[in-house]
């Protein structure tokens, strides 16, 4: 194949992905901004430490649409677990909320089907709930450690009035248009500057794997089955990648033959697991269960995999039939003005990765973003 050919190729199915992506994509950011904003961090914490079961639930849930990245969750969960969450509340949340989000929820409905963006999240709770079941059943989670209340500070302010309007004031909530506000400026740059490098990482590997890999090699092996899903466990867990990363990627290769339920595997275990992280996992969790958690993984993403691929056949639907159908309803022109302001968006946190790359400083756990690497954010 000529090499300016393939190149030109590459970028060109690349570019429709990202045209059928951006609209949601950006409705995903504004969602988790929105989410940031309006669900606070203790309102989170209060209900993971007590119950083998409901804590777990809970976990499971709230992780559902937060848009972390599979680094950026780690000291997401490392606040929690030193904030009283038990260990299969920790667990629960370190697999869901990767595994989904409201970006990559989005995003699935643009590029794969509706089945596909009902069954991703579905899937990614079944496996947080058994691992975190899993994990409060084998080891009984631990009393839970309330930080003692800190001793009150005299308030200062200069309105010159008496403490009790000095505490009216300290109090006071921002209005709804300032979180608003807050939401949108946090969503276009703490959480894309998490997820840009791994978006347009994704969406270019796509494109390569939709122009480089002929159809016929990966739906002789991944087109469905067991064997192909365990082929793709073995693929998945040692990857580092984002969950809106991992979907278009997936989206190429139910292009190419690969079965749904295969393509779910991919989109559970890449977010959910991979090799760097398995250090910070023993310390959060423990070499028991952080074994728990790699099998729990790993079993349900088959399981769900195996499940998703009988629905398909008993509908009697193609996958690659209906892929993409949900991005061609919205007008041209809204596509590409969508794209436009997220390209715009991902110049700063572009730039902020080449600077690092020329700079040749260490990436910490390899997020585009700085925020991953500091601090969790919900």
């Amino acid at each position: 194949m000529n090499f300016i050919l393939f190149i030109t190729d590459a970028l060109e199915a690349s570019w429709q992905l990202l045209l059928q992506s951006a609209p949601y994509m950006l409705f995903g950011l504004l969602v988790g901004g929105l989410l940031k904003v309006f669900l606070s961090q203790e309102f989170v914490n209060r209900h993971l430490g007590s119950g083998r079961f409901s804590s777990v639930i809970k976990a499971s849930l709230l992780g559902i649409p937060i848009p972390l990245c599979s680094c950026g969750v780690l000291p997401a969960a490392a606040s929690l677990k030193k904030q009283g969450a038990n260990k299969g509340a920790t667990a629960a949340f370190l697999i869901s909320t990767p595994e989904s989000g409201v970006d990559s929820i989005a995003i699935t409905y643009a590029l794969l089907d509706p089945i596909m963006t009902v069954a991703r999240p579905i899937a990614a709770f079944v496996s947080a709930m058994a691992a975190g079941i899993g994990i409060n059943l084998l080891q009984p989670p631990a009393t839970r450690e309330r930080p003692a209340p800190a001793p009150p500070t005299p308030l200062q302010t200069d309105c010159g009035c008496s403490g009790t309007c000095s505490a009216s004031k300290a109090n006071r909530q921002p209005g709804l248009m300032t979180r608003l506000g807050m939401g949108i400026r946090y969503a276009a740059t703490d959480i894309w500057g998490d997820l840009a490098g791994w978006f347009f990482v994704g969406i270019l590997a796509a494109g390569i794997i939709t122009v480089l890999i002929p159809d016929e090699i990966i739906a002789s092996y991944l087109g469905g089955g067991l064997s192909s899903m365990l082929l793709m466990l073995c693929l998945g867990i040692p990857l580092y990648i984002c969950a809106t990363a991992s979907t278009p990627i997936a989206a190429a290769f139910i292009l190419k033959g690969v079965s749904p339920g295969t393509a779910l595997v991919f989109l559970l275990v890449g977010p959910a697991t991979n090799i760097t992280s398995l250090s910070v996992l023993f310390g959060i969790l423990g070499k028991q269960a952080t074994a728990i958690y790699l099998t729990a993984i790993a079993v349900f993403a088959v399981l769900c995999g195996l499940a998703l691929d009988l629905v398909y056949a008993s509908l009697g639907i193609s996958a690659i039939a209906i892929i993409g159908e949900g991005s061609k309803a919205l007008p041209p022109a809204i596509s590409l003005a969508a794209t436009l302001l997220l390209l715009i968006l991902s110049i700063l946190p572009l730039a902020a990765i080449a600077k690092k790359c020329f700079s040749k400083k260490e990436g910490g756990c390899g997020c585009s973003g700085s925020t991953c690497s500091t601090t969790g954010h919900i």
